[in-house]
């Protein structure tokens, strides 16, 4: 068999654990689908254990050109896979074996290695056909995946923007998701604004730089006269910062970021709107519900001028109109369950 999983830790743990098993032997392990992919050819396992999130591929684009190209009896490995989710039901229907929900921490992964041991041992006997493209298929997923462990907060800001944006950062836990952020600033200005904020918050915060990871604990800002766009690496979420065009008379623009979030984060996002003048970022507010992300814009009464958020009130991109203090809560609200986006009509 074959392991393919992005965290070391597990991979080392599945296969020390796995290899105890009689009647077991543990070809190989993969950190990716792409060197996944050319062991698959090298080492011929009869059945493969696949995560979900992991940077390059998705382990469900995997999944599919697999058992399109090459099927191996696979059992999905995930914290994603728990049973019944829309997640764990795509990869059935993509054609896994079984999935098994990995634990949250990766040290107690062998707690689930009796029960991993049982279906790979019963997966040796499955008879699997190439996948075909001739039955027309409901999409499983869009550009954003269903769901992940990774959320993103994605805030826009132009006047009075650089402090609403301290009292929101300097709020948020290590723990927290992910941030991005743009905020209406000449170029040269955002390296120092990042660094001052990074030194009075407690998650790390940065200047952008294309093909950053946006990952927990970490902010980071769009850089003066660029656009930064959110996109995907696999499973694994990173920012793409580029020229072009001033959208909304803005570059950075609010519009493309939050555009991009609706695109490739859907209903794992929130969006925050802050003070500001004109109506950068409600349109991407609008759609970024319509992806079923949470939304948010700040009120009238806590901002220096209720522009920006005000027009995505006016359009009905927010779900909750919040006073600057109560935002960065309602936001970790999100990230742990309490609340959650609903797609508008």
């Amino acid at each position: 068999m074959l392991i393919i999983d992005d965290s070391s830790i597990v991979r080392t743990v599945l296969s020390r654990e796995l290899s105890k098993v009689p009647g077991i032997k543990v070809l190989g392990t993969a950190p990716d689908p792409y060197v996944g992919r050319d062991k698959i050819l090298n080492l011929k396992p009869d059945v493969i254990t696949l995560d979900i999130e992991m940077p390059r591929m998705d382990g469900l684009t995997f999944l599919r050109k697999l058992m399109k190209f090459h099927p191996v009896p696979t059992i999905i490995v995930s914290s994603l896979a728990k049973q019944g989710c829309e997640t764990a039901i795509a990869c059935l229907e993509a054609g896994a074996i079984d999935c098994v929900c990995k634990p949250g921490e990766a040290y107690s992964v062998g707690d689930v290695a009796t029960e991993l041991a049982r279906l790979i041992k019963g997966a040796k006997r499955v008879r699997l056909r190439k996948q075909t493209d001739t039955v027309a298929r409901k999409p499983l997923l869009s550009s954003a995946m269903i769901e992940t462990t990774n959320k993103v907060f994605a805030i826009g800001a132009s006047t009075g923007g650089t402090e609403a944006l301290r009292e929101v950062l300097t709020r948020m836990p290590k723990t927290a998701p992910g941030i991005i952020i743009t905020q209406h600033m000449p170029e040269g200005f955002t390296a120092s604004f990042a660094q001052r904020m990074n030194e009075l918050c407690e998650i790390e915060v940065k200047e952008g730089v294309h093909g950053d990871s946006v990952i927990p604990g970490r902010a980071i800002i769009a850089p003066g006269n660029m656009h930064m766009q959110l996109a995907r690496s696999g499973a694994k979420y990173i920012v793409k910062v580029a020229d072009g065009p001033r959208v909304c008379r803005h570059k950075p623009s609010v519009e493309v970021l939050f555009e991009s979030t609706a695109k490739f984060a859907g209903r794992n996002a929130v969006g925050a709107l802050l003070t500001g003048m004109g109506s950068d970022g409600a349109a991407g507010l609008l759609s970024m519900r319509k992806a079923g992300a949470f939304t948010i814009a700040q009120d009238e009464a806590t901002s220096v001028v209720w522009g920006m958020p005000g027009e995505a009130v006016k359009c009905g991109a927010a779900m909750e109109v919040l006073p600057l203090e109560k935002i960065t809560q309602r936001m970790l609200d999100f990230a742990t369950g309490k609340v959650k986006g609903k797609k508008a009509a």
